[in-house]
């Protein structure tokens, strides 16, 4: 067979299985295989294998564990609920206030936690029934808990900025200094477009009256507010500013951020052995996940470009009418749409060996390149059907909420479209991903 025909093979293989709810690992292990032995033969199992552990070898990856069980520790350490106290007195009387008040929260979790699910149940636990119980039309209090516990994906330390950079052969630490600046930039455009749309239409988000907060001066709310971020900035900052200045790689970054957190968790007097028990048995399962995930992708990429079908899919994208940015938009569009039904370890596991060199030849800065592709994913964890941000909400709620799936779709879908403006404003304008990389200082990592 051709390699066109082989590489069609595959793509409708891969979207097929995709749509049947299989576990993608298994899916992608099993497509590798089959196809792998009768085009290939017995090798087809060497090359597995060789593949398998060139991953499992891959010492940058180990900070995949070490930020999620820092996430898991800061999880339980109460961080979130004085955050949203304090949050809740400083905006509950603005127009949508507690709606821009949970992206911030989203926004701070995201860069302690990490972990989208952790980030999504922590929100609908303490701010969820807050919006609600003050009248906040229901899409709209969905939106800003799903759109404010994706934030996690993106803005550093992200789980997916930490698989993306070994796969792509950028520096972790450089992406992590990228997604900074458009991860806040995009929490800000969501509070944005709360506060005037709740302002527009004021039974979106009533402000709450001066009976419903504490008589306290606005000073002492700052202060309150202040105090209550300095443990998560703290913690943030040096785990970046270890990276920025070179002190240290990604990866023991996140073994220091493993230790502050833990400090952190005795300090707020909640590390107890069921929260350590918890935390690490949550680590392993997400981990196992990604690295099961990432085995079988990485096999099924190696059979795929050991086939020929790598250039079949670069000539095609390079072939693409309207030059480097047509193909630029190729890629998103295709990156967009996989979004939509394979989870993100796998788009990244599958995708990223084929697209990088194709961007590396089109003349795209990669760091640049690898930070936009990951704001086009963050968009999957929003985007119907797969859409698990939605899916962790809606086995949060209980009855008397009210809330079906329906009305957590219709408010997550405004923030996907400002998901994708944000993409435009960083083509348009690209120091907005590359200021911060540029004066980083040089580690070799």
């Amino acid at each position: 067979m051709s390699p066109e025909t082989i590489t069609a093979i595959f793509i409708v293989s891969i979207i097929a299985g995709a749509m049947t709810g299989y576990p993608i690992a298994l899916i992608l292990g099993g497509i590798s295989l089959i196809i792998g032995y009768f085009t290939l033969g017995i090798t087809v199992f060497t090359l597995m294998y060789m593949r398998s552990i060139n991953l499992l070898l891959n010492y940058n990856l180990l900070a995949i564990p070490l930020f999620i069980f820092m996430g898991y520790i800061l999880g339980e350490s109460g961080i979130a609920n004085n955050l949203y106290e304090s949050l809740y007195q400083f905006f509950s009387r603005a127009k949508g206030g507690l709606a821009a008040a949970t992206i911030l929260i989203g926004a701070i979790l995201a860069a302690c936690v990490g972990v989208i699910g952790a980030s999504i149940a922590m929100l609908a636990v303490i701010a969820l029934p807050s919006m609600l119980g003050k009248g906040y039309n229901k899409s709209l209090a969905c939106g800003a808990v799903c759109a404010g516990g994706t934030l996690g994906i993106l803005i550093p330390p992200s789980v997916m900025l930490v698989i993306y950079g070994p796969m792509a052969k950028v520096s972790v630490g450089k992406l992590f200094l990228g997604a900074f600046p458009p991860g806040f930039l995009l929490a800000f455009l969501y509070m944005i477009y709360i506060l005037i749309h709740s302002s527009i239409n004021t039974k979106l988000g009533p402000s709450a009256v001066e009976s419903e907060v504490d008589s306290i001066s606005f000073t002492r709310k700052l202060k309150l507010l202040i105090i209550s971020l300095i443990p998560p900035a703290f913690l943030v900052l040096t785990v970046l500013g270890v990276i920025y200045f070179g002190i240290a790689a990604p990866t023991e970054a996140a073994a220091i951020g493993c230790g502050g957190a833990v400090i952190l968790s005795i300090l707020f007097k909640k590390f107890n052995m069921d929260m350590l028990k918890k935390s690490l048995l949550g680590t392993l399962e997400v981990t196992s996940f990604i690295m099961f995930v990432g085995v079988f992708a990485s096999a099924i990429v190696g059979i795929f470009l050991r086939l020929g079908c790598g250039e079949v899919i670069s000539n095609f994208i390079l072939s693409t009418p309207g030059g480097k940015w047509g193909a630029f938009a190729l890629i998103n569009v295709v990156v967009f749409i996989l979004g939509m039904f394979i989870d993100w370890v796998g788009i990244i596991f599958i995708m990223v060996p084929i697209i990088t060199p194709i961007a590396d030849e089109l003349g795209f800065n990669p760091v640049w390149f690898s930070i936009i592709i990951c704001i086009n994913l963050q968009m999957s964890f929003l985007t119907p059907p797969f859409a698990p941000a939605i899916f962790y909400l809606r086995g949060m709620v209980t009855k008397d909420m009210g809330i079906n799936t329906n009305t957590i779709i219709k408010g997550v879908l405004p923030f996907i479209v400002i998901i994708v403006s944000l993409i435009i404003l960083c083509v348009f304008f690209p120091n907005i991903i590359l200021w911060l990389p540029n004066s980083m200082v040089r580690t070799g990592w």
